[in-house]
Formats: structure tokens, sequence, C-alpha cells
């Protein structure tokens, strides 16, 4: 049984800064690959960002440039730094591996305000 614990979220006026952070219990970070999901009201969950095994990552172009996707492996923690924040960004953000096969946290509420 996988567990992962999303924190970090706030409310941040837009052009802020947040870092997300999914420490990860019963498997590792470091030997699959990983990803950032986020739901905003009334649409369905979306995948962001992904870390591969390689540590090679792919952005969703809609922040491709403002978010940055990395692990550390000692910690066995997921990050996902945030920056110049928009209100489009607001959603619950989650993490789990690219197939979501990993039980779902319950994810942590990003803000942003205009």
């Amino acid at each position: 049984q996988v567990q992962l614990v999303e924190s970090g979220g706030g409310l941040v006026q837009a052009g802020g800064s947040l870092r997300l952070s999914c420490a990860v219990s019963g498997s590792s970070v470091s030997i699959t690959t990983m990803a950032w999901y986020r739901q905003a009201p009334g649409k369905q969950r979306e995948l962001i960002a992904r870390i591969g095994s390689s540590g090679a990552t792919n952005y969703a172009d809609s922040l491709k440039g403002r978010f940055t996707i990395s692990r550390d492996n000692a910690k066995n923690t997921l990050y996902l730094q945030m920056n110049s924040l928009k209100p489009e960004d607001t959603a619950v953000y989650y993490c789990n591996t690219v197939w979501g096969n990993y039980g779902w946290g319950q994810g942590t509420q990003v803000t942003v305000s205009s």
C-alpha cells in the first residue's frame, strides 16, 4: 500500500510562487515516472508535469516555463515549484505515477487570487 501526502498549497496572489511537496511511503520516487496532477473546479483531473526515472521532465504547455518538477530521492519526496501563478492555476494538486496506479492522496489546495 503506497501512501501519498501532498502539502504546501495555500492562497497566493497572481504572480506569486508556491512549492508543493509529495511525500511517498511504500514505494520509491526514483524508480518510476512520477507526476503532478491538478483538478480545477468543474474540470477533470489532468496531468501537468512528469519526471522519469532518468530525471527527464515534461510539462503541459500552459505551465511550461513557470513550473518545475523535481525529486529528492533520499527523502523520497516529489516537488513542484510553481512561479508566476495565475488565477487559472487554482486547483487541487495531486501527485501519483503517470499511470495513476497508486492510491490518491487528499491533494493540496492552491488558490490564486487576481
